[in-house]
């Protein structure tokens, strides 16, 4: 008797089991989600996606300067002198984490001040 109503729990848990799995397998097909995964990759290729550190806020002069003291202390980091009118930002690194960009600011905190991370394609 105790073996007959393990097999019925464990045929009910494997029926229950073999839904769940085809119910997960139908929404994947769904034009809609197909459609924004599409409208999400090309969003990304366009923009970009990810974390950079900005150093500096202000005028061409300083904003250069900056830039080539920051290639000399971290020659390997990418370094990116952008122009949104009427000042200049010099922004360093591409960090695809939040975390990641919060972790290099920490670092060049050491040398530099009034850092920030701000997001990509933004």
């Amino acid at each position: 008797m105790k073996n007959k109503s393990y097999v019925n729990v464990f045929i009910f848990v494997l029926i229950a089991g073999c839904f769940s799995f085809s119910a997960q397998n139908k929404t994947n097909t769904s034009k809609q989600i197909k459609n924004l995964i599409a409208q999400k990759r090309a969003f990304n290729k366009k923009y970009g996606y990810g974390f950079r550190v900005q150093i500096y806020y202000g005028n061409e002069t300083n904003a250069r300067s900056l830039q080539n003291k920051f290639r000399l202390n971290y020659p390997k980091v990418f370094t990116k002198l952008d122009y949104e009118q009427p000042y200049w930002k010099v922004q360093v690194g591409n960090y695809k984490t939040k975390l990641e960009a919060d972790k290099a600011m920490v670092e060049f905190s050491e040398k530099f001040s009034g850092l920030i991370v701000i997001p990509l394609g933004k």
